[in-house]
């Protein structure tokens, strides 16, 4: 694995050993700010727009006043690319705070955000997006605000962490028996040719490998409906999958102690996998 050492802080780029992190930081003191994942593919970024677009939602949401524009921001991320002539598959890692200031639950004054990023290699899963995972459910105790992608997570490491302990890849979370999503990712649920995902509202991340998931039904005529799906509808389903930036559109091919459908990914998963790569310029034939 190659290791990639500049890293941006604020507007400037410096090596990663020479990167100093205030101790009084309300990223790491509160979770006081938000973050984005984004894809490398072959050297460039995927769905980097979508990306920086949520950024800018959720720190509104939060009221942190980021220090650039989306179009600044847009290119200096582009200039971090070429700093570390970045070539391969990968992923970058772009978080911003309320900022450094003395600890109180209030929000400091003129104090500007702290914002970084960095990136390194991440190689594509090939056998899971070829056999799928198994993934446990788990209850969705999280807080009501889950569209913005916030630092806060204990919640959803402790649900990872568990699916992890059981050999599972993922855990898809609900609340009372209905499906929201999964600890770090959205999920789908196939039945008689048409997929069901939890509506866009407060109680789910707005993924944006999800955003082109839609589009994507669109274009080969599969019916997508917003309607939740419970537990109980698990065992009868024809095709269950998952979406996020790591996992790309991941089939899931058993859940708890059931096997979904005859245990391989199916069809229309693998219809929806085939034309991520394909906008994702990875593969070049029509699905």
């Amino acid at each position: 694995m190659s290791v990639y050492p500049v890293i941006m802080s604020q507007t400037n780029f410096v090596h990663r050993d020479d990167l100093t992190y205030p101790y009084e930081e309300r990223g790491l003191q509160f979770g006081d700010g938000v973050y984005e994942v984004i894809r490398i593919y072959n050297g460039k970024y995927y769905l980097l727009n979508e990306h920086v677009n949520r950024l800018f939602r959720s720190a509104e949401a939060i009221k942190i006043e980021l220090p650039f524009t989306r179009k600044e921001i847009t290119n200096l991320l582009q200039k971090l690319l070429e700093k570390n002539s970045m070539t391969t598959d990968g992923k970058l890692y772009l978080q911003a705070s309320r900022g450094s200031a003395p600890r109180e639950h209030t929000f400091p004054a003129d104090v500007p955000a702290n914002v970084y990023a960095y990136m390194e290699d991440f190689p594509r899963n090939l056998k899971n997006l070829s056999d799928g995972v198994s993934t446990i459910t788990q209850r969705d105790v999280r807080w009501e605000n889950c569209y913005i992608k916030s630092l806060n997570l204990l919640p959803n490491v402790i649900a990872k962490q568990e699916a992890k302990e059981n050999g599972s890849y993922e855990a898809i979370l609900h609340k009372d028996g209905v499906i929201t999503e999964c600890s770090s990712s959205n999920v789908y649920l196939v039945k008689d040719g048409k997929v069901y995902t939890h509506p866009t509202t407060n109680n789910i991340l707005h993924g944006c490998v999800r955003m082109r998931i839609e589009k994507f039904t669109r274009d080969y005529n599969i019916p997508l409906i917003e309607e939740a799906f419970s537990i109980s509808d698990i065992s009868a389903a024809d095709e269950l999958f998952l979406s996020s930036s790591t996992s790309e559109v991941l089939p899931i091919v058993k859940v708890d102690n059931d096997t979904i459908g005859n245990g391989r990914p199916g069809k229309i998963t693998t219809r929806l996998q085939e034309a991520y790569e394909l906008d994702a310029n990875l593969i070049k034939h029509k699905v």
